[in-house]
């Protein structure tokens, strides 16, 4: 009633009770009626691990949020998500009934368009991009399959084709993903304990805001906090801390330290050029 929503008219117990089993149905989080008639949300242990769950949860409540305050669109501004329309839907249904794809690929700074059939396994949302993870169906004579990471916005094209393929039964999604800052996959790096040193609010962004799921807080000082996480420290983890700037650190390993001096010091030849 007190939404822009409702149109001043009350809910009906029925149109309650359907979406109240709808809920139930596409959430799991069970809503139920005390012994006073009062409504209440069991919690959903599930919830905790399942990201597509809390994704869509996250996502329909922002979205209800800024349904129920209409007056107030323009002073709203949200970020635009890609959608990738028809290839997200096709890769789904791919993976719904195990079957493999065929697409079109044109790398960042190539010319020349890939064809590839490939055996769609996971799909990730990072930094407002989708990606796919794939692999190559595997011939008795080449041994283990390549596995490859694909940006959705560089598929020109794809077609499901008639091929069945049967996903590892020991794969794992976020495990796949767990040692990785974030789609960039690299296992000719090995992992690494990495001190880093968060000065000013980016300390306290840090803790509010955890940039791995590893990521502990070690020490504390006047006017900064250290922190370690355990990752392969790939490219796309370098750049997360470059583009912090001076507000973080990188303490050790002496490798690591290393290589972010150098990139550093080649983005100030860059200037100086």
């Amino acid at each position: 009633m007190n939404t822009d929503m409702s149109g001043g008219m009350p809910f009906s117990r029925s149109t309650f009770r359907r979406h109240r089993e709808e809920v139930e149905n596409m959430f799991g989080i069970r809503i139920y009626c005390d012994a006073d008639n009062k409504y209440y949300i069991d919690k959903p242990l599930f919830m905790h691990t399942d990201s597509v769950s809390r994704w869509m949860l996250s996502t329909l409540s922002v979205s209800n949020l800024v349904s129920e305050a209409r007056g107030l669109h323009n002073r709203i501004l949200l970020e635009t998500i890609p959608t990738e329309g028809e290839h997200l839907s096709m890769v789904v249904e791919a993976m719904r009934t195990s079957h493999r794809i065929k697409v079109k690929y044109r790398r960042y700074g190539h010319d020349a368009m890939k064809e590839w059939t490939i055996e769609p396994y996971c799909i990730k949302l990072f930094r407002r991009r989708w990606y796919l993870l794939c692999r190559f169906p595997k011939k008795e004579e080449e041994g283990k399959p390549l596995s490859m990471v694909l940006s959705f916005d560089r598929i020109l094209e794809i077609d499901i084709t008639e091929e069945d393929f049967k996903i590892d039964e020991d794969f794992d999604a976020q495990d796949y993903f767990a040692a990785y800052f974030g789609v960039m996959v690299d296992d000719s790096t090995e992992i690494q304990t990495i001190v880093l040193r968060a000065y000013g609010n980016e300390r306290f962004a840090m803790r509010d805001l955890p940039i791995h799921p590893s990521q502990r807080e070690v020490a504390v000082g006047d006017d900064y906090i250290d922190f370690i996480v355990w990752l392969h420290p790939t490219s796309d983890f370098f750049a997360h801390i470059l583009s912090r700037g001076r507000w973080i650190k990188v303490l050790s390993p002496h490798d690591t330290v290393q290589k972010v001096q150098t990139m550093l010091q080649e983005a100030v030849d860059g200037y100086l050029e």
